[in-house]
């Protein structure tokens, strides 16, 4: 019985040393696997990485683009708002220009509408004083000529013609223009 026994020791050492073998193969295949795992995981992160990489440079290039697009369309609205305030700028000179003008071609326009009617009422007044003069010629004539059949009649003759003079003057300051309006026309 003594060599069963050692029979089945060896026996039971060649499967433990089977066990042990396997199980350093189990092991070794399992680090395989683990490694392959990370290297499979490593791979795929990589491209992930670059996939990430390459997506992030699209949308700076698209941010860009929309950046370069949006300064474009400032500079083109600032262009345009300078264009239109210089226009603007401009029509409003052109405004100015013509009220001055105006104003000016106004201001000769009433200066001879002024001057036209002193010219006018100087006129009017000495056709008056003239008229006037001729009155008072007539009746000094008159007087003169009547002085000789009475005395007595000449003093109120002289009264008579005095007042038409008198009335003939004023007449003549009503008709002429007043210095008030001159000084509101200027």
């Amino acid at each position: 019985m003594a060599t069963r026994k050692t029979t089945k020791k060896s026996e039971l050492a060649k499967a433990g040393a089977h066990l042990g073998s396997a199980a350093k193969e189990v092991g070794t295949a399992v680090s395989h696997k683990i490694e392959a795992m990370g290297d499979t995981v490593s791979a795929s992160m990589g491209k992930a990485k670059k996939s990430v990489m390459k997506q992030g440079k699209q949308v700076q290039a698209k941010i860009g683009g929309l950046v370069k697009s949006a300064e474009k369309q400032l500079a083109k609205a600032q262009a345009q708002l300078s264009k239109a305030g210089a226009s603007a700028e401009k029509s409003v000179k052109a405004v100015e220009k013509r009220l001055e003008a105006t104003k000016r071609s106004t201001s000769r326009k009433l200066a001879a509408l002024q001057v036209s009617a002193e010219r006018k009422a100087k006129a009017l007044q000495r056709a008056m004083e003239k008229e006037a003069a001729t009155l008072k010629k007539a009746v000094v004539a008159r007087t003169k000529a009547a002085a000789p059949k009475k005395v007595a009649v000449k003093a109120p003759v002289a009264k008579k013609a005095a007042v038409k003079a008198s009335v003939a003057k004023k007449a003549a300051v009503k008709t002429a223009p007043k210095p008030a309006a001159k000084k509101a026309g200027k």
